[in-house]
């Protein structure tokens, strides 16, 4: 079995596309989107849509609930994407689960259900991650989203994963995406994660297409240079 986790798409088709031909290389068996498919970039009608199309299960990030919780603030992005494509984001999950080689993994974007998960939490933290909010038995791992910097690190009697970002990744500005290589049932697993270029200066670029695009220049800080703007 090979398996697909991606997230934080945030409207960067030029990202997108790359993750797209690598995925078309490994041939997965299913593909998981942990949520953030808008928000950020110029091209979030495209990116859900890409999302809609690519993926067989869904998880609503932050960005994916915010634009209806606070539509004052997030007209650009509600009018580029239509009310149908709003109502399908809010009808996603907040978690799932994933069951590979015997590892029954918790799959969460982080906030709103959860905190932000960073590579150097205490192991507590992270561990909390393996508890699902809806009553279902507690996992033995957690593959989360939302920081847009991918870790993978081992727990007493589990893993915690970050898959990293598609269109916003922070300290390398590349295309991150997670790849799980199992069985169906007990068995070896492999954890692999995807770190593909793309042409940052082009995503930059479109972004200038959109003068209406909220920090727009933020934005084209973070895709070239990997750093925070707020």
């Amino acid at each position: 079995m090979k398996i697909i986790v991606l997230a934080d798409l945030h409207g960067n088709m030029v990202a997108t596309e790359a993750i797209e031909r690598e995925i078309e290389k490994i041939k997965p068996d299913d593909i998981w989107f942990l949520g953030d498919a808008v928000g950020k970039g110029p091209e979030s009608d495209k990116t859900i849509d890409w999302v809609r199309a690519h993926c067989n299960h869904w998880i609503a990030g932050n960005w994916d609930r915010v634009l209806s919780q606070i539509p004052e603030k997030n007209l650009f992005y509600i009018e580029q994407i239509g009310q149908e494509r709003l109502d399908w984001l809010n009808s996603l999950p907040l978690e799932d689960e994933l069951t590979i080689s015997g590892m029954r993994f918790r799959l969460v974007h982080g906030r709103f259900l959860d905190p932000l998960y960073i590579g150097d939490d205490p192991d507590e933290k992270l561990r909390a991650g393996f508890r699902f909010h809806d009553g279902r038995p507690e996992a033995n791992g957690l593959i989360c989203a939302d920081t847009h910097t991918p870790f993978i690190r081992p727990l007493d009697d589990g893993y915690a994963i970050n898959t990293g970002s598609v269109g916003n990744n922070l300290g390398v500005p590349r295309a991150h995406a997670l790849l799980l290589e199992g069985e169906e049932g007990p068995g070896t697993l492999r954890f692999t994660i995807l770190s593909v270029p793309y042409d940052n200066k082009k995503a930059a670029e479109i972004a200038d297409r959109y003068p209406d695009l909220p920090k727009k220049e933020g934005y084209q800080r973070e895709v070239t240079m990997g750093i925070y703007s707020r």
